[in-house]
């Protein structure tokens, strides 16, 4: 299993590289960017596809982590939907040079809420290193 996953690694490296080659030698074209960010979206499913099936299997192995798992779950639920709620009362008007407009509220408030799910994912993840680390050196 561990060669499979050093092979599938080894090939979502070299495309990556591969993409990134081709967008600096085309100097940032439209389809070299276009295709980059295809693959960035790719990137994105594969790994919340992988994180899905992991928990998945973890509670086959190990039922008895389920009520952790499910905690979890709803752990991100929450957060989800307080930052959405907190995104629906802003009133943020983002240009839209393209079209020469404003972005509608729709789409501001889904860029908002992922904008604050990142955030309090980055502050949690930092905040379990510092705990870990201080765990770890009281052990």
């Amino acid at each position: 299993m561990k060669k499979i996953l050093n092979i599938i690694l080894g090939i979502l490296l070299v495309v990556m590289a591969a993409l990134g080659i081709y967008a600096i030698a085309t100097g940032g074209s439209e389809t070299a960017i276009g295709w980059n960010l295809m693959w960035c979206y790719f990137l994105v499913v594969f790994a919340v596809a992988a994180a899905i099936f992991c928990a998945i299997f973890g509670m086959i192995q190990k039922p008895e982590g389920i009520k952790g798992s499910l905690l979890s779950l709803l752990l991100v639920a929450v957060v989800v939907v307080v930052a959405y709620i907190i995104a629906a009362g802003h009133d943020i008007q983002i240009p839209d040079l393209a079209n020469g407009g404003v972005f509608g509220h729709s789409e501001t408030v889904i860029s908002d809420t992922s904008i604050l799910v990142t955030y309090v994912a980055l502050v949690a993840a930092f905040v379990t290193a510092i705990v870990t680390e201080i765990w770890g050196a009281f052990k």
